[in-house]
């Protein structure tokens, strides 16, 4: 019989960083972490992550956090639009690929021929790889005697879950982030995998709460675990930041969930209005249910406006939001091009910052009037929960709230991070108790997003 779960072992492989984490089983809490950069190599084939180097800090992480402070469950959470490729041997036929490569011209326009409809996918044309299946079309046109040697197919959670335990799978959540190879409305593939040719290498589609096995021998003795230790399936990384809400709430709501990208998951929202022009689509959550959904690269574009900045003291910041809304000290998307509401827009200052507290200020606010326009593109909802970095940038909150007239909430301090909360929830499904508090909104900011928007919508029509 198997050992009560105390704590739960998270492997989380963002974008821009890679994590082990333990977190306690009742409160949901990290108790243990550590972190390192998920770096792209830039080698031939095409540039692509470095999962040597992933593989390794896992294994490490894994033995250090099983000597102290141990844990019973191992479970997985990453970034989406990305896939392995395994040959009849198990191992990578081609590396997996970074989804920020963009393709030649005429293979971009022979997928654009290939792809399926919104109205059966749910998932909007988007640029570089962010299209999983836009990938698998480069990568098979490109490289077609390597990919004559793919067996299987997978998601990128299920591939890590797969070097644990040797049982290959696919998982909802990741099949359902904008692949064009879903059709969230019927819970089943799309017509993409058969005219893509590959609908026998897709592996066996699995729930996010499943089991898929123990550790291997070999990968338990590399660890220095002397029981059988469970791997389930994991699932998507923004999924496993509105997982425990869904567990304790319902709809209508939205939660913000941001890092290098930002999400705006519209639960209970419509998905007749979505625009796939403006990167609008719909999630699939962990239980397999369709959520209406909006983005933006947000957390890159907030590090591109603010890099070698730091934020002065509180005296100061308010001093500066006062300039900065006074000044209209504004900027205009996009910082990262080719994604969210206003896609195809190239950035700029209508007012460049005079020093580094506006410059904070003011990207912090542009920020959050690009998630709040992507709200509007999802309907708006009479709570708002964000989770993640902005969640602790206070001008970001308070300008949600005020531009969106929403209850805007964020967890105290005390209360577990949602990624690996979501993922821990897959062994423990259940969510323990969170405390909120309730952002004030940033009062007379209201007029200030009306004149962002009128700016920006006259340009986005005109460009």
């Amino acid at each position: 019989m198997s050992a009560p779960v105390r704590n739960v072992a998270i492997i989380d492989i963002g974008k821009t960083h890679a994590k082990v984490i333990v977190v306690d089983g009742q409160s949901g809490e990290e108790i243990a972490s550590r972190k390192v950069a998920n770096r792209v190599l830039s080698s031939p084939p095409y540039p692509h992550y470095d999962i040597d180097a992933l593989w390794t800090f896992i294994l490490e992480g894994l033995a250090a956090f099983y000597r102290e402070p141990g844990y019973q469950a191992i479970s997985i959470t990453t970034h989406g639009a990305s896939a392995a490729l395994l040959n009849g041997e198990g191992n990578l036929a081609l590396p997996v690929l970074d989804y920020e490569h963009s393709y030649p011209n005429d293979i971009q326009k022979a997928y654009a021929v290939l792809r399926p409809p919104f109205e059966e996918t749910f998932s909007p044309a988007l640029p570089m790889g962010l299209n999983v299946g836009a990938q698998l079309h480069y990568q098979k046109t490109e490289f077609p005697e390597a990919f004559a040697d793919v067996a299987d197919i997978m998601t990128y959670p299920q591939y890590w879950a797969y070097r644990l335990t040797g049982v290959k799978a696919n998982e909802v959540t990741s099949l359902g982030c904008h692949t064009d190879l879903w059709q969230p409305g019927k819970a089943a593939f799309s017509s993409l995998p058969d005219s893509l040719g590959i609908t026998e290498l897709m592996a066996p589609v699995r729930s996010a709460f499943d089991t898929l096995g123990s550790l291997l021998p070999d990968m338990a003795k590399r660890i220095g675990a002397g029981e059988a230790i469970p791997v389930y399936c994991g699932l998507h990384d923004s999924n496993a930041s509105l997982l425990p809400h869904l567990m304790v709430r319902k709809g209508p709501f939205s939660v913000i969930s941001t890092g290098t990208w930002v999400v705006c998951f519209g639960v209970g929202a419509p998905l007749e209005t979505l625009d796939p022009a403006r990167d609008t689509l719909v999630n699939v959550d962990a239980f397999a249910k369709p959520v209406p959904s909006a983005r933006f690269m947000g957390g890159r574009e907030f590090e591109l406006l603010t890099a070698g900045v730091t934020p002065g003291d509180p005296s100061a910041s308010a001093a500066a939001l006062g300039r900065v809304v006074t000044d209209i000290i504004l900027y205009c998307p996009n910082a990262v091009e080719g994604s969210g509401p206003y896609p195809g827009m190239k950035g700029h200052w209508i007012r460049e910052p005079r020093d580094d507290d506006e410059r904070w200020v003011a990207a912090s606010l542009y920020a959050a009037m690009m998630t709040a326009r992507c709200l509007e593109l999802i309907g708006k909802a009479p709570t708002i929960i964000v989770e993640g970095p902005f969640a602790r940038n206070t001008h970001f909150t308070a300008a949600l709230a005020a531009i969106t007239g929403a209850g805007v909430m964020v967890t105290d301090g005390n209360s577990p991070s949602g990624t690996a909360l979501g993922a821990a929830l897959l062994v423990t499904r259940q969510a323990p108790p969170q405390s909120y508090h309730t952002v004030q909104p940033l009062l007379g900011l209201e007029s200030t997003y009306r004149k962002w928007r009128e700016l920006t919508d006259t340009a986005y029509r005109t460009s």
